[in-house]
């Protein structure tokens, strides 16, 4: 492709960071973390886990030690993926739920205990170091620690979510005693310590995780689950394990999207472009009306049938690849209206189918990773001696039978967090992924588009106003998109609300994009205004 345009159209306090090793997260100390593992010696993937440690402190509204997690990474030579995301309890069956929680619900619980799958982010950690990590396992947990013990001052994109929680969250156990020590959510520039979470990272990184699924973390966790009315066991925990998988891809323009197969909704992100394959999109003007209906549409396609499908890959009945096929997507393409916002149902694949950090370095390791406790805060729940905050990704199962999502022991949930990653005839080309429950593959597309389809810097493409379909007709759009675009699509039949909250409407992107030979070139790296981020390199 030409040459990035490096101008920016849009307002932003950010600008592109050019280096050879480089680290880009939603907050400084975590990326400062990451580039502290690359001066010591370490690799991309050091510098990911020690950023990744460092972020379940300093965005716990986010993400913590509780968390899920999923990589795609390129060792040099190839592509690896990386699913962590828990399974559910073994106790746990529609008839559990329905007995505990009766018998009109579809989902369970959004949170407490019986939200809480088996955490999977420390065994991500613990599988990246142990296969593709150069320094010791513990020294990748200092910073954390230390950030733990001496505490950081509360930023001001994290503060205002975590005060938005607090009122929700602060009977669920261990909640206040954990994130409200002052007895209210912090203000800006409050400093937070978190001295139980520093016991943890120290365990975890003296046992290289095993204390968390095998020892005294694992055990804390059980008593914790059983004495809030939670089902949670140490069998749980100890026969649980990550698994490595091959990405799923597709071809866009003369690039190759891939990402990580389902159980997580990374698909959608390749349906949707597979669906803009057959449209000339470059022809039409960046910003415009017709543009992003267009990518509008195809994303509702695109979620029509993540959501009729997309589960525990054993229980889904129809395959990725079916769903990805070119002449379904072609068909699919044809039910849109170039003039008119549809409700679009599931297709029939079948022929007679957070957050977020990036790290890459000179000897050409590049790390896509996302971790995230779903919703904010997750479960609300927080085990106390070992500050362990848990995820809420049970509620990602349905209760309905019958469906493929349906719940059941040992099954792994829908799964919302997909880490991204672009190569070009077998080489990589960008790590990137946007945060947001299901903003994340339209946060996927919309970028790709900007910078493949009309060439615009990765920063530039960040920094650009987002749209985010939410179900039926309904989308929400950024208070800076352009008013003439907004009424462009009101007039096309789109029921549109105006949002100023960008935290998780429309998401947060970090992008890492190489130039050449990152010993002479480098990379080209990116980080959201939308987070209190930073893109770092040296």
């Amino acid at each position: 492709m030409k040459r990035f345009d490096y101008g920016n159209p849009y307002p932003s306090t950010r600008i592109p960071v050019f280096a050879r090793n480089v680290v880009s997260t939603s907050h400084p100390l975590a990326a400062q973390a990451g580039l502290r593992m690359l001066h010591q010696g370490g690799n991309a993937v050091d510098a990911a886990i020690a950023t990744a440690a460092v972020m379940t402190l300093v965005e716990p509204v986010s993400n913590g030690l509780g968390s899920d997690a999923f990589c795609i990474l390129w060792d040099g030579q190839q592509l690896h993926g990386l699913n962590s995301s828990g399974c559910a309890p073994s106790a746990w069956t529609p008839e559990y739920f329905r007995r505990k929680h009766g018998a009109d619900g579809t989902t369970p619980p959004m949170r407490g205990m019986d939200s809480v799958t088996v955490p999977g982010a420390v065994g991500a950690w613990a599988a990246l170091s142990e296969r593709f990590g150069k320094l010791p396992f513990a020294d990748l947990m200092v910073p954390a620690i230390e950030v733990a013990e001496r505490g950081y001052l509360i930023p001001p994109v994290v503060q205002q979510k975590w005060a938005a929680a607090t009122p929700i969250l602060h009977d669920q156990p261990g909640f206040a005693q954990s994130f409200m020590p002052w007895g209210r959510a912090p203000e800006v520039g409050e400093l937070f310590r978190f001295p139980a979470a520093a016991r943890a990272l120290r365990a975890i990184g003296q046992t290289r995780g095993e204390a968390f699924y095998r020892g005294e973390i694992a055990e804390a966790l059980a008593r914790f689950s059983a004495a809030n009315g939670g089902s949670l066991t140490t069998a749980d925990l100890a026969n649980w394990k990550p698994e490595w998988v091959k990405p799923v891809s597709k071809d866009y323009r003369g690039y190759t999207l891939h990402e990580i197969p389902p159980n997580g909704q990374g698909i959608a992100a390749l349906i949707a472009l597979g669906i803009l394959s057959n449209f000339d999109i470059a022809d039409m003007a960046i910003d415009s009306a017709q543009a992003q209906h267009l990518q509008i549409e195809a994303m509702k396609l695109a979620f029509a049938d993540v959501y009729r499908y997309v589960s525990e890959p054993s229980s889904m009945t129809v395959t990725p690849e079916q769903m990805l096929d070119d002449a379904y997507l072609a068909s699919r393409a044809k039910l849109i209206d170039m003039h008119r916002a549809q409700d679009f149902q599931a297709g029939n694949p079948v022929k007679g189918g957070t957050i977020y950090l990036t790290a890459a370095d000179e000897n050409g390791m590049m790390v896509s990773f996302i971790q995230s406790n779903y919703m904010g805060f997750g479960s609300g729940c927080v085990e106390p001696e070992f500050g362990i905050s848990l995820q809420n990704r049970g509620h990602g199962f349905s209760l309905k039978d019958g469906s493929p999502n349906q719940v059941a022991p040992g099954k792994r949930p829908f799964h919302t967090i997909i880490p991204g990653f672009l190569t070009q005839d077998g080489q990589p080309v960008m790590s990137f992924g946007v945060m947001g429950g299901n903003m994340q593959p339209q946060g996927h597309m919309q970028t790709l588009v900007r910078m493949i389809d009309h060439h615009q810097n990765p920063q530039a493409a960040c920094d650009a106003p987002r749209w985010r379909f939410n179900a039926g007709l309904n989308i929400n759009v950024e208070s800076a998109m352009a008013p003439g675009v907004v009424e462009g699509l009101r007039g096309m039949g789109h029921e549109i609300d105006v949002i100023n909250d960008s935290y998780q409407d429309f998401g947060a992107g970090q992008f890492i994009w190489r130039m050449g030979d990152p010993k002479t070139e480098g990379y080209v790296i990116a980080s959201d205004p939308r987070r209190d981020g930073l893109a770092a390199g040296w």
